[in-house]
């Protein structure tokens, strides 16, 4: 069965996350995923929201042209509104966000307004637990502008996931690397300029209600800013971008980041102060 929501605005963070926080949602019942749509047209975006995103991921924001990445802080309150309809019987906080794609045919400004939808579709079940894709598309009259793909994690009490090694970095050029220090209240930051709290990005103690000791950053803070790093080869003209969150980065932190051109773009990656590790390895393509 295909659920779909129609709204006339976009949803009040305040409004979702109360549904969310004090809704009862059991657990995933066992029973596949149905398909929900939720659409918003004519969306406008302001200005001063962009400047703070922009500002929290290292972004160069010049007034007019939005980052590639910030159009999922708008996907993300549909995300958020999917996830209050009665079919989806498992919470939204605390879930773990795996990969993300993005295509980007044409650059945005903020002076367009954009029709957005979000889906849920594909979900399989892995050794960790549910895994779903929820997909997102942005339109200007008529044409797709920006389209997605988020991967996220529902672990599950029956799940019994499978000691594996920690993941190693690929082969690319690590000699001289940038470094950045994460500070302990990013999470607040980011969450305060996207919208995203999710309980486990917030605070130690909340955290540990999902099983972390300490608190992680955002999967898409992490994508931002390896993008911001790529200014201005990143946007420079269409694009598609995907990343997958390796090892939980947790703050505070300091990280390394390095990127290599490739035939038809650029891969990088973001590791431990050692480079040893990866917490996120990415590539972006041009179309």
């Amino acid at each position: 069965m295909q659920h779909i929501v129609h709204l006339n605005e976009m949803p009040s963070l305040f409004s979702l996350y109360r549904k969310i926080m004090f809704g009862r949602k059991p657990g995933w019942n066992k029973e596949p995923l149905e398909s929900i749509q939720v659409n918003c047209a004519q969306v406008a975006i302001k200005a001063d929201a962009v400047e703070r995103y922009a500002s929290v991921c290292g972004f160069q924001f010049d007034g007019v042209s939005l980052p590639a990445t910030y159009l999922h802080v708008l996907v993300f309150r549909l995300q958020a509104e999917l996830f209050t309809h009665k079919s989806i019987t498992f919470p939204l906080l605390g879930m773990i966000h795996l990969k993300n794609r993005i295509r980007q045919y044409r650059g945005l400004t903020i002076n367009e307004r954009v029709d957005m939808s979000c889906e849920m579709r594909e979900s399989r079940i892995s050794d960790a637990g549910l895994e779903f894709d929820l997909y997102a598309v942005a339109e200007v009259d008529g044409s797709i502008v920006w389209e997605s793909v988020s991967t996220y994690l529902y672990r599950c009490p029956m799940a019994h996931a499978s000691r594996s090694r920690p993941p190693k970095g690929s082969d690319i050029n690590w000699q001289s690397p940038q470094q950045w220090h994460l500070d302990d209240d990013l999470g607040r930051r980011y969450a305060l300029a996207s919208g995203d709290y999710n309980l486990i990005h917030l605070h130690p103690i909340l955290s540990k209600r999902f099983g972390f000791d300490r608190v992680l950053v955002h999967g898409m803070w992490s994508k931002a800013r390896c993008l911001a790093a790529l200014e201005p080869a990143s946007i420079d003209r269409p694009f598609e971008v995907e990343v997958a969150f390796k090892l939980p980065l947790f703050m505070p932190a300091d990280i390394t980041f390095a990127s290599e051109s490739i035939a038809d773009g650029h891969r990088f990656e973001l590791r431990d102060i050692k480079g040893r590790r990866p917490h996120l390895i990415g590539q972006l393509n041009y179309l």
